[in-house]
């Protein structure tokens, strides 16, 4: 039978898989935690979240890390160095005020003044502290710088000093104060050099010593060294412009002067030559002391005057009184006293300081007196170990003072350079208290009251800086 290919029924074409549906505008999800895991594990769905459940899953995480960053805290708290002790004065012993009716100085009517007590401090100061000319004052500081360089013994003669042509021919001058009679040629020791510089004040003298110092043809480089002196001693008013005080650019203040005067007086070989009411110079014959009317009656032992018409009269001095079986010194300097005109070189105005000096340091010798500004076992401080603790410092003695009624004296605690720790026994000098500076400061000894604790456990954890 013949089967016609057009009577056969068509292959129905294959339909074409569904199409999926266009994807939705959805947020990804977020992948899932440990725990949605071991639920699809386990075909257990995890526990809703809450916020009571994510604080503590929050605890669980970050509990050993908390305990591991306090335990190194602690551990470093411990450990790490302790402060240094520092020794603190008590307020109450901070200062002190000498009984009695206060003491009233005869202060000059006009220019600069002030007066201290060596070891206890200043008694006053009187005018504006304004920088004025010096005069011969200045010579002063050229002893000092020369000491300073040269130290001398009492009696000891030092170096010997040449005598130039320049100093001869300056000797001649009729305008100044100078040392005539020298030779060209001619050595002297320094002694014998300090004694024509400080006992009638020669203008050609300072000159020369400012020159053989330096080694220079003039006294520009020995200008220097005084200017430098001046302000290692703290003369912040100061400036020196020449070796003598001629030169009316050198000026500074009563203040200022007595930070000098304390200095040099230091030196034993000073204190003998400003002493000297008159000294005898081979070739040059004896020379007296221009201070001459404060020599007698007031134990005065110098130490400088000065006058020219510009800086009128001026006087730094020194004098004794004894007090309690002690010689204390007494220090004072007026400046910019200038008596009534005609004055030529202000040879009035010389006097005027003089007389103004004596009235002051007849006034102030008969006012002296002492007093115990601190008892023995007093507590005066105490040792501060940097956290907290304290441990009370006592005076190991009395300590006295002199000055004059009224007067406030202020008191200094300076540590003894022990080094302090835990367990330091009760009664270990740490230090002492001072009243006053320098050499002449009386000073007394203080010690723990109790033992030096070492800090406390609390205190080393608590401890912030």
């Amino acid at each position: 039978m013949a089967i016609s290919v057009a009577d056969l029924p068509s292959a129905a074409p294959q339909s074409a898989p569904p199409q999926s549906a266009p994807p939705q505008d959805t947020p990804p999800q977020p992948a899932p935690t440990p725990i949605d895991l071991l639920a699809q594990l386990t075909n257990t769905p995890p526990p809703p979240a809450t916020p009571l459940r994510t604080t503590l899953r929050r605890v669980k995480i970050w509990s050993p890390l908390v305990a591991l960053l306090a335990l190194v805290f602690l551990v470093v708290q411990l450990l790490r160095p302790l402060p240094d002790p520092t020794l603190a004065l008590d307020r109450s012993a901070s200062s002190f005020t000498i009984g009695g009716d206060a003491f009233t100085m005869p202060w000059p009517e006009e220019g600069q003044a002030a007066v201290m007590v060596v070891g206890s401090g200043t008694i006053g100061t009187f005018g504006e502290q304004k920088p004025v000319p010096t005069a011969s004052v200045a010579k002063i500081m050229t002893a000092y710088v020369l000491l300073r360089e040269h130290p001398l013994k009492k009696d000891e003669p030092g170096p010997d000093v040449t005598v130039d042509a320049r100093t001869v021919e300056e000797g001649k001058s009729k305008d100044e104060s100078r040392i005539e009679g020298l030779r060209a040629g001619r050595t002297y020791s320094l002694q014998d050099m300090l004694k024509m510089l400080m006992i009638p004040s020669g203008n050609n003298v300072a000159r020369l010593l400012a020159r053989w110092n330096t080694k220079s043809e003039d006294e520009t480089a020995f200008v220097r060294k005084m200017n430098a002196a001046a302000k290692s001693l703290g003369m912040t008013n100061t400036t020196y412009t020449d070796p003598s005080g001629l030169d009316e650019g050198t000026v500074s203040t009563a203040v200022d002067q007595l930070k000098l005067a304390e200095a040099v007086m230091r030196f034993e070989s000073f204190r003998a030559v400003v002493a000297m009411p008159n000294a005898d110079i081979p070739e040059v014959g004896r020379i007296y002391n221009n201070n001459d009317l404060l020599m007698a009656g007031l134990s005065v032992r110098g130490i400088k005057t000065g006058s020219n018409t510009a800086a009128g009269g001026t006087l730094s001095w020194a004098a004794y009184r004894t007090v309690d079986g002690e010689d204390r010194l007494v220090l004072g300097s007026l400046m910019d006293q200038h008596a009534p005109p005609p004055d030529p070189s202000g040879t009035t105005s010389l006097k005027l300081v003089q007389e103004n000096s004596k009235e002051i340091i007849k006034a102030v010798r008969e006012a002296l007196t002492s007093a115990t500004a601190v008892k023995k076992g007093q507590v005066v401080g105490y040792v501060d170990d940097g956290l907290g603790g304290r441990t009370p410092l006592v005076a190991t003695k009395d300590l006295k003072v002199v000055g004059t009624p009224g007067q406030k004296l202020t008191l200094a605690l300076h540590d003894g350079g022990k080094d302090l720790t835990g367990g330091t026994k009760a009664g270990t000098v740490v230090g002492e208290l001072a009243v006053g500076g320098g050499a002449g400061a009386q000073r007394v000894p203080v010690a723990l009251k109790s033992e030096l604790q070492e800090p406390s456990v609390g205190a080393k954890l608590t401890r912030l800086g």
